[in-house]
């Protein structure tokens, strides 16, 4: 018989992935073609060339004992001096390879270093809306998640209420910019007065609160907006971040961990995230796509597709009566909905074949999340839909 914590994770597993399998089923009945999924962000752009040519050098060029074989659970020395050149490059940062730990992508890295940080009923605050995921990476390790409740103004961080919500069992705090679902860029001001609250509260209760700032989407931003590199504001600052959206990378599983030799304890902190990486069972991130990303740190996918899904969404959407904040980054429109319930109302699109995913699973009722990386002519032939459905509920 399984463990009872898995009874109810089985029970409340993946709304997002429920209903990508859902497409599947609707699309076995009416043709994938007439089939509108909005609900996975998985990457439609290809990735960059230079990662297939990267691919072939390294297993046609390098060793096959080394491509192949273990090694440290770090990652390989050269891969992650690569890697802190190329970030010192970008944001005028001083990190070397003994700051960066590969892993298996960022969901991999937010497991190993909460496994790192937290003891049994120790807190995490993350900010509404957020993925829902955080809350299953935290019980992994018996750690309770306090929710921010959400400003749905502007999406940016509740500040006020986050400072009430600190307590001296607060051992970390996860953020995500840009952020998913709602794809707003959190503000240099945002971020400074984070870290202002942070620094205060830190040294009223005695005890030091890790930032940890989530990034798979950082190269994903539009319109010149620029995305804060966190180190740079609060001493206490971890990244973890993903090649899987920024190089459309998702099914490689490839990320790293920033742990600058400026934190707390950072000698304990990063000896306990390499035996973390092990003992979860990751042992080292994926040896053969290690070594091809690190060739290939300045590619790009063309972010101007997603750009122009965006903006066709985004202003149909408005046109019908659908009210949205603009999003700034990442692939996600987060709309606000004409029924209260947003799980009806995910029902009700589903009634047009459009598949979506009610807010309540990212912590805001009201809202839902469309995801853009899709084909622009999906979207297109999605518009009746969308239309009716904005009809339907008197927009």
């Amino acid at each position: 018989m399984i463990s009872e914590k898995m009874v109810g994770l089985v029970k409340n597993s993946s709304v997002i992935r429920a209903m990508f399998e859902e497409g599947k089923r609707l699309a076995g009945i009416y043709g994938a073609e007439n089939v509108f999924d909005f609900s996975l962000g998985n990457p439609s752009v290809e990735p960059p060339i230079e990662i297939k040519e990267a691919i072939l050098q390294v297993i046609n060029e390098e060793n096959p004992n080394l491509v192949h074989g273990y090694m440290n659970n770090s990652g390989y020395e050269d891969v992650r001096a690569n890697i802190a050149k190329s970030i010192n490059q970008k944001f005028g940062t001083a990190f070397d390879e003994n700051n960066i730990i590969m892993t298996v992508g960022a969901a991999g890295g937010l497991n190993v270093i909460l496994k790192t940080l937290l003891d049994p009923g120790d807190e995490v605050i993350t900010f509404a809306p957020f993925f829902g995921e955080y809350r299953n990476y935290v019980s992994n390790f018996d750690g309770k998640l306090v929710v921010v409740s959400p400003n749905t103004v502007n999406f940016q961080p509740n500040l006020t209420e986050f400072e009430q919500k600190l307590s001296s069992k607060t051992k970390a705090v996860l953020i995500n910019t840009p952020n998913n679902p709602t794809g707003v860029v959190y503000s240099e001001q945002t971020i400074m007065e984070l870290a202002e609250i942070l620094n205060k509260k830190q040294k009223e209760y005695g005890t030091s609160i890790y930032l940890i700032s989530d990034e798979p989407y950082r190269e994903l931003a539009y319109d010149g907006v620029e995305v804060p590199y966190l180190t740079k504001y609060y001493q206490n600052t971890i990244v973890g971040y993903s090649f899987s959206k920024s190089l459309s990378l998702p099914g490689e599983r490839i990320g790293y961990l920033v742990i600058p030799k400026e934190i707390d304890d950072f000698q304990d902190v990063y000896a306990a995230s390499n035996v973390a990486n092990r003992i979860l069972g990751y042992v080292n991130a994926p040896s053969l796509i290690q070594r091809a990303v690190a060739k290939c740190l300045d590619a790009k996918v063309d972010i101007e597709i997603y750009n122009r899904n965006r903006e066709l969404l985004y202003n149909s959407l408005i046109s019908y009566g659908y009210q949205c904040v603009k999003p700034q980054g990442a692939f996600y429109l987060f709309v606000k909905t004409p029924d209260e319930d947003d799980k009806a109302f995910a029902q009700a699109a589903k009634e047009h074949n459009i598949l979506i995913v009610a807010g309540s699973a990212f912590g805001c009722p009201g809202y839902c999340r469309i995801v853009y990386c899709v084909d622009y002519s999906m979207i297109e032939r999605s518009l009746p839909g969308f239309k009716k459905l904005a009809e339907q509920y008197g927009l």
